[in-house]
């Protein structure tokens, strides 16, 4: 028996259309007003630069407009600060996005933290981290985020089940951990530097790879009937689990590519207009 996909691109695609109605009535009650996204890009990484044009080509399907920000490589810390600060200020900017990675030279912590809650519509910043893990109102990191957005579309039942999560990054693999734990999952965070790893993944339930690593979680440590939720992304179509060997005998699976990767940009656009609407709506 053929395993469930849960096809992100189709889930994307639905979601663009509705939040296109949603931008429509905005600029019909306010006079031609759309929510507005930030992007601000640092240096000219072309992969970053590729993932901000996809950023900006998503505003425009549904109507809203973007904001590109391109600053020069050499751009400190206090610099970007300042610009951020700037973005903060400008009311007509309802969402901000700081691609990353920045140069090395550039504390991209201290950054991300500078963006204002109410516009940290990449749920990338310390506080919005705690608010969601605590359960109070904040955006979620577009990632994860998405992931359960995907989860919920398929009516993926998550109380109860026992997840793993194999990688432990802040805007990844953290957050998705403390949205699963606030979805009533049994949740176990695990590492390059786990032990009996493949034993740990064995008796998941849900299994979500975020260690960005190509086929590092393989298919014969996944058991039958379990959840597969692989947010890789590598050269030649692999994510980080091995999935082949999956798709006639897990309950669901997420594809790569064609899963995760369309839900998080998704959903960047869709708190984006989350955010707009409580701003202009106030």
């Amino acid at each position: 028996m053929s395993a469930l996909v849960l096809d992100g691109r189709a889930l994307a695609q639905k979601t663009e259309k509705e939040l296109s109605a949603r931008v429509a009535a905005l600029k019909k009650a306010y006079q031609g007003a759309t929510p507005i996204l930030a992007t601000i890009l640092v240096g000219d990484d072309p992969a970053s630069a590729t993932y901000v044009r996809m950023k900006g080509n998503a505003c425009a399907r549904i109507g809203m407009q973007s904001l590109k920000v391109e600053l020069p490589a050499d751009t400190s810390t206090q610099q970007l600060r300042k610009k951020i600060e700037e973005l903060n200020g400008n009311a007509n900017v309802h969402g901000i996005i700081l691609q990353h990675p920045v140069p090395e030279q550039i504390d991209e912590r201290l950054c991300f933290d500078c963006i204002d809650i109410d516009k940290d519509v990449d749920g990338v910043t310390c506080i919005g981290f705690g608010r969601m893990a605590m359960g109070a109102e904040a955006y979620g990191c577009a990632t994860p985020k998405g992931i359960m957005r995907l989860l919920e579309a398929y009516d993926i039942r998550l109380a109860g089940k026992e997840a793993v999560v194999v990688g432990r990054s802040p805007i990844l693999g953290k957050p998705m951990a403390a949205m699963l734990l606030n979805a009533d999952a049994t949740v176990t965070i695990c590492h390059s530097k786990t032990l009996n790893l493949a034993d740990i993944v064995l008796r998941a339930d849900i299994v979500v790879g975020t260690l960005g690593r190509p086929e590092y979680i393989k298919a014969d440590w996944i058991k039958d009937s379990a959840i597969v939720i692989d947010a890789g992304s590598h050269p030649g179509g692999k994510g980080d689990i091995e999935l082949a060997p999956l798709v006639d005998r897990v309950h669901a699976y997420t594809p790569v590519p064609g899963g995760v990767g369309p839900m998080t940009i998704n959903t960047l656009i869709y708190q984006t207009v989350e955010a707009g609407e409580k701003k202009l709506d106030s």
